[in-house]
């Protein structure tokens, strides 16, 4: 039996067919990783020889996808270290589309929509409605904003009471962060700057006024006309906790293959040279 995960065949199980899912269930980055799964389904499996050599297991058009899950992800288990005071959803659907909000935080210091960016790894500098990573301006701060700004309509109506919300731009792993000017409309902050950030925030909500926003946002029909049907949470977390260990070893695989070409070559010269 191979081992490859795109052998896996997504959408074989019966634990996999689509249902109704609570806003509560949907674990970190469930959005994104479904439509990876969905994306990688029919593709055929490495080759021995592949996996040999460490073919990588994802596709260019893959990673934007992983990458994102694994932003999402971390986030999701540094919001797992937030008091008892606060109520955190993932991927909540919302508006008519496949559009879904990262994660939606409600507790003592306010409501708040975070849009996770993995950006492992470069360099982001932001200067007021500027937002560039590694030298290229990203919509980064116009999509929290508009995220936030939904998140508080519905809410409002929802909760039939005013309801603010905060966007917040969570930046995973950057090389680095330089902020010249900080934007007017969201925040922007680390993955590591994250739970200070928010443990610093004053408290703004009565716990009546939180039950009764949470109450709001547990209702699917709260964020989406027609809530979709989406797989099991359990299953999609199975399937891709798999994914890393198997893009890890490919890469280390490759890297052994380079790295064996590298000093095998200059023996190899060596050794014809001495016949001549």
């Amino acid at each position: 039996m191979t081992s490859d995960f795109a052998s896996q065949g997504f959408g074989s199980g019966r634990d996999d067919i689509p249902q109704r899912v609570g806003v509560n269930e949907r674990g970190a980055g469930h959005a994104v990783i479904e439509k990876l799964l969905a994306d990688r389904e029919g593709l055929p499996p490495r080759s021995l020889l592949g996996r040999v050599f460490g073919a990588d297991p994802l596709t260019s058009e893959n990673y934007p996808w992983y990458k994102g899950a694994l932003g999402e992800i971390a986030v999701g288990r540094i919001l797992e270290r937030l008091g008892p005071g606060w109520m955190v959803l993932h991927a909540v659907p919302v508006g008519t589309g496949a559009s879904d909000v990262d994660h939606v935080l409600i507790g003592p210091a306010g409501v708040f929509t975070l849009n996770t960016k993995n950006h492992s790894g470069q360099s982001v500098w932001i200067a007021g409605r500027t937002l560039m990573v590694s030298g290229k301006k990203q919509r980064h701060l116009y999509n929290a904003s508009h995220e936030a700004a939904r998140a508080a309509k519905l809410l409002t109506r929802g909760a039939n009471a005013t309801v603010e919300v905060t966007g917040v731009v969570v930046v995973v792993a950057p090389k680095s962060m330089t902020v010249r000017e900080r934007p007017s409309e969201v925040v922007v902050v680390s993955d590591r700057q994250l739970l200070r950030w928010l443990s610093d925030r004053p408290n703004l909500l009565t716990p009546r006024q939180i039950a009764v926003i949470t109450a709001a946002a547990m209702r699917p029909g709260t964020w989406h006309r027609n809530p979709p049907a989406v797989v099991d949470p359990g299953f999609l977390q199975y399937e891709f906790a798999r994914l890393p260990a198997l893009v890890d070893s490919a890469r280390r695989r490759r890297a052994g293959w380079l790295l064996a070409l590298l000093v095998g070559t200059p023996l190899v010269l060596a050794t014809l040279s001495s016949y001549f």
